[in-house]
């Protein structure tokens, strides 16, 4: 025991020695240097401060001392900067499978107000953003206060807006049918078209509050054409088929959608016919003229569309405005696509019109024929000269003295007739455009009965 007494002993009394050896003595020799050196030129010192200069230095230098000083702890208070983070998310939490919260925004600005380089260190830090605790509350309306965490306590933050106004509703579900819309129709290649689209359910689940799902109208899933991998004739599968709510206006309704997407299967076909050009004059050639020949440097085109279009195309016609030609003309004809027409193998086509003097010729005793008589009824004529007309046939000799009377058709359109005596007109077609028909008898008159 004495032994570890003698022994802490010695450690202090080496500690001491230390520091007597290190601090002590050699403070205390300066000190009786200063004081013997003060001693020795006590008048010189005294003489020194005595002198106007002298007093004005120091107290230059004190003054810079005492401005410095205060400077720098002005700069603390005045180098205050702002900086704005803008579009700040806001996570609300509170019970998502129980409660539709309306009225919180998405995004905050936030202010933040220091020195710059306490900005610069809390823009680096990370934080937990802008915050809402919406636990605990009920359906109802309610002020809240948005919260913002921030590591530096040496930064205010200003949040706009800092409390808001939030409605907070039961969530309620229903069962909605699904259809779908395609979307950029325009882009699909021209020769290729949608047969069907077959979605991987038929049904969904909308979410929300009551009073939302009550306007939702219809759920479609929209079916994009661009983000078809490739475009070919053939089934495709798009996944992650987006879906969308919307009311009877077509405006979308913002309700909770499950699933958020479904797939798709997608048959795509290219239906083509080739069918022929039938040139049609249009407009009434110069006095004395007719068409001797109608060709073109096409006799058929191939067409696509969808099937039902094609299977009504028998032929695609071309008109040609031959408003007062007198001579041949050669003419360029940008095709026409009919409705359900998608692509037309030739865009444009030479049109030769070859011109002719006029010439007439009459047909006798062309019956007359009788087109949109209700089923219910029938008709007969009053006459004999009621029955059959004579028409007469303007254009190129070359082609009236080769035609007959079967390829002319006289008639009288009796669409929205009953019962009763009428007096109608008689119109008159043929089968060849380069020719004019026309009946010299205009009206004629029938008889109604109901059958």
């Amino acid at each position: 025991m004495k032994k570890i007494i003698r022994g802490i002993g010695k450690f202090f009394h080496h500690i001491g020695a230390f520091f007597d050896k290190w601090l002590i003595t050699p403070i205390t020799k300066l000190v009786l240097k200063v004081t013997d050196f003060s001693k020795k030129n006590s008048k010189g010192i005294e003489k020194l401060l005595g002198k106007k200069q002298t007093l004005i230095v120091i107290s230059l230098l004190l003054a810079l001392a005492v401005f410095f000083i205060i400077d720098s702890e002005s700069n603390t208070i005045i180098d205050q900067y702002a900086e704005v983070l803008y579009n700040q998310k806001v996570t609300a939490t509170y019970n998502e499978e129980a409660y539709v919260v309306e009225g919180l925004p998405d995004n905050v600005d936030i202010t933040l107000v220091g020195q710059k380089r306490h900005i610069f260190l809390a823009k680096q830090y990370p934080s937990s953003g802008v915050t809402v605790d919406l636990t605990g509350l009920k359906p109802g309306q309610h002020k809240v206060t948005l919260k913002y965490t921030q590591q530096l306590k040496s930064i205010d933050y200003r949040l706009d807006p800092s409390t808001v106004t939030v409605t907070i509703y039961d969530k309620v579900s229903q069962t909605k049918s699904l259809t779908y819309d395609i979307l950029h129709q325009d882009n699909l290649d021209s020769k290729l078209n949608i047969d069907s689209i077959e979605l991987d359910r038929s049904e969904v689940i909308v979410k929300g509050a009551e009073y939302k799902l009550d306007k939702v109208a219809t759920v479609r899933a929209l079916v994009d054409i661009d983000d078809f991998p490739t475009q070919e004739a053939g089934e495709l599968t798009l996944k992650d088929v987006p879906l969308v709510a919307y009311d009877t206006n077509g405006k979308v309704v913002d309700v909770e959608i499950v699933p958020k997407n479904v797939t798709a299967k997608v048959t795509i076909s290219s239906p083509s016919k080739e069918v022929p050009i039938e040139i049609v004059p249009k407009g009434d050639l110069a006095f004395g003229k007719a068409i001797r020949s109608l060709s073109s440097n096409v006799d058929t085109v191939t067409v696509y569309g969808s099937q039902e279009a094609l299977d009504r195309l028998d032929s695609l016609e071309v008109e040609v405005d031959v408003t007062g030609l007198d001579d041949d003309e050669e003419y360029t004809v940008t095709l026409k696509r009919p409705n359900g027409i998608t692509e037309i193998s030739e865009k444009t086509i030479t049109v030769n019109v070859a011109i002719d003097d006029s010439t007439t010729k009459e047909f006798d005793n062309i019956s007359i024929a009788t087109e949109n008589l209700d089923p219910a009824y029938s008709v007969q004529a009053l006459s004999e000269a009621d029955s059959k007309v004579t028409v007469v046939v303007t254009g190129s000799k070359s082609i009236i003295d080769s035609i007959d009377s079967s390829i002319i058709n006289a008639y009288v359109d009796l669409d929205g007739l009953g019962v009763g005596e009428h007096e109608v007109e008689v119109k008159v077609r043929g089968d060849d455009v380069k020719l004019n028909y026309a009946s010299k008898t205009k009206r004629v008159k029938v008889r109604i009965t109901a059958n």
